[in-house]
């Protein structure tokens, strides 16, 4: 005898997924987290569990593209949509990373109609970090370099 073949979105204890779609958010978490070659928008409750999230990869740009503002902006739009059906009305936003996107994701949060309590860079600082890797010793020939000195000044 075949099996049935199972309703889309159905898990195999019959629940559906209309439980996670109840939950309400009213204050939440957007971390934004924008590298040089994509941007990456979580949004979290309060706690740090994850609601929705988006990157410039996901939403279909790819190579150097990614790394744009425009992407930043695509992929902050759609990780927010998801949230604002949900009630989302207030938020803090988290900014990470030297990239790009970091304005133009923010502008994108700001239009979404979320009321932003503060936004704060968390963008990791070392405190003199780890010890810079030897100079580069390259042996030259100081006779030819003063020869083409000598050379350009005539």
């Amino acid at each position: 005898m075949a099996k049935p073949i199972p309703k889309v979105g159905s898990r195999r204890n019959g629940r559906s997924s209309a439980r996670k779609s109840a939950r309400r958010i009213p204050k939440g978490v957007i971390h934004v987290q924008a590298s040089f070659n994509n941007t990456i928008v979580t949004v979290t409750d309060v706690r740090g569990r994850v609601i929705s999230w988006s990157s410039a990869g996901t939403c279909g740009f790819k190579g150097t593209r990614r790394g744009t503002p425009f992407a930043a902006q695509t992929a902050a739009g759609n990780a927010i949509r998801a949230v604002v059906d949900q009630g989302m009305q207030r938020a803090e936003v988290m900014i990470k990373g030297p990239g790009l996107g970091r304005d133009a994701a923010l502008r994108a949060i700001r239009r979404s109609g979320i009321l932003l309590s503060f936004v704060r860079d968390v963008t990791p600082m070392p405190h003199n970090g780890c010890r810079p890797p030897k100079k580069r010793r390259v042996e030259i020939n100081t006779k030819e370099i003063s020869r083409e000195i000598n050379d350009s000044m005539i």
